[in-house]
């Protein structure tokens, strides 16, 4: 991938800031992209890529601002979005926040940033903790230049030489979200994991990490096939991770960044039992009053206690006089967002709870029950996987040859889990 220029326009189309890296373009064609943009919204046909005869822009808008690639080549235009995300990610994570105001006052840090990012049109250096090292902006300060850091000049770009700790620790959690659409009769129409393992390394020097999973793959390749496994899909690593040697014998062999980061995410398309079932019973007594029987059951092992939980019910929006018992956790209305709110601070597997609500209802015409949008569930489960994946070690290697303690953590959580009421 080779980028000829990025341009940064506001929302008009003015030029905030430009820089050409390879002259081998006018850059005057950028006042061909709005007008090109414009025609492309009229005719309801607009891209994030657009052609002219001399060139291809590919751009990405964030608060009104267009980031914009310009190419002559036939470049990996996923690439060419994954880099302009990242120009936005490393302006943000500098500036806080980017606008116009953060662009014009930030002007002279901000070509420092694109002349480190990309060098004659090629990606470099898109770590943001990497490039805080030698791009400052204190800029008004008279200091000698800084020599650039080792992560510059060596091949683990993401991570300096010479760190140091008192206490080398690495901290691993293993979260897991699980989206979830049941019907009334508890027939699961939709359902999936998704898992990510973050990762926070406090270790000195320059450490070499090998992680092993409970990976169906690897198991059954050595023989171990008996062993409760886990077939991951759809992985995706950080850029510390040695594809090859996963790719060749699935082990996740890395140089880490420091301090906090994601090791791998990973995705299952795999049938899911409801953790959380919730049943319902709805009475609606015509121009008077509704009346709500809502009973909650955990369905994992006793062993394992889900924290914060919150059943988020939907309500008439002209539901009034609200009245609520339960024996567990506290019940609020949210009139604004027309729903009430079942909170439970610790609700452990095996168990199950009832809460009772009571509406007035002053309108004359009854809300369509087809129409009743689902439940949603809120929970987190820690020390527990819905898909059972387990870190079977974590082998920390230094040529110091220092101890590290390593800690791993599992929690599961809600994303987006719905059960319908009818």
């Amino acid at each position: 991938m080779s980028l000829s220029a990025v341009f940064i326009l506001d929302v008009k189309g003015k030029v905030l800031i430009s820089r050409n890296y390879r002259g081998d373009i006018d850059m005057g064609v950028i006042e061909k992209f709005m007008p090109l943009l414009i025609e492309k919204e009229e005719e309801g046909t607009v891209t994030p890529i657009l052609l002219t005869d001399s060139c291809t822009f590919a751009y990405v808008k964030y608060n009104n601002l267009y980031i914009i690639s310009v190419t002559r080549k036939n470049v990996n235009i996923a690439l060419v979005f994954v880099f302009l995300h990242k120009l936005v990610q490393v302006m943000i994570e500098y500036f806080k926040e980017l606008e116009e105001e953060s662009i014009r006052d930030n002007f002279v840090t901000i070509y420092e940033l694109m002349d480190e990012l990309l060098d004659f049109g090629f990606p470099q250096t898109t770590d943001s903790k990497i490039l805080k090292e030698y791009i400052t902006q204190e800029a008004h300060k008279l200091e000698i230049i800084p020599v650039p850091p080792m992560a510059v000049t060596n091949a683990v770009s993401w991570r300096s030489a010479g760190i140091k700790y008192k206490k080398n620790e690495v901290f691993l959690d293993v979260i897991e979200s699980v989206n979830l659409m049941a019907n009334a009769t508890g027939h699961v129409l939709r359902s999936e994991i998704v898992g990510v393992v973050k990762m926070k390394v406090h270790l000195s020097g320059m450490p070499e990490l090998r992680l092993g999973l409970n990976d169906k793959v690897l198991l059954e390749g050595t023989g171990r096939g008996k062993v409760k496994s886990v077939e991951l899909e759809d992985v995706k690593f950080h850029q510390c991770v040695r594809i090859s040697r996963f790719e060749d014998d699935r082990t996740i062999f890395f140089v880490p960044p420091d301090g906090e980061f994601d090791l791998m995410s990973y995705r299952l398309n795999t049938q899911v039992k409801p953790l959380i079932w919730i049943e319902s019973v709805i009475e609606r007594h015509a121009h008077s009053r509704v009346e709500y029987m809502i009973k909650a059951k955990s369905q994992f092992k006793r062993r394992s206690t889900a924290n914060n939980v919150e059943v988020i019910i939907p309500v008439p929006a002209d539901a009034d006089s609200p009245n609520f018992k339960t024996g567990v956790g506290s019940v609020k209305y949210v009139p604004e967002q027309s729903v009430i709110i079942w909170s439970i601070k610790s609700f452990p597997g095996g168990k199950e709870f009832i809460m009772r609500a009571h509406f007035g209802l002053p309108s004359v015409v009854a809300e369509d029950s087809e129409g009743r949008p689902p439940i949603q569930v809120k929970f987190e489960i820690p020390y527990f996987t819905t898909s059972g994946i387990q870190v079977r070690y974590l082998k920390i290697m230094e040529k110091s040859g220092y101890q590290a303690l390593p800690w791993v953590r599992y929690i599961t959580q809600n994303g987006d889990y719905q059960l319908r009421t009818n």
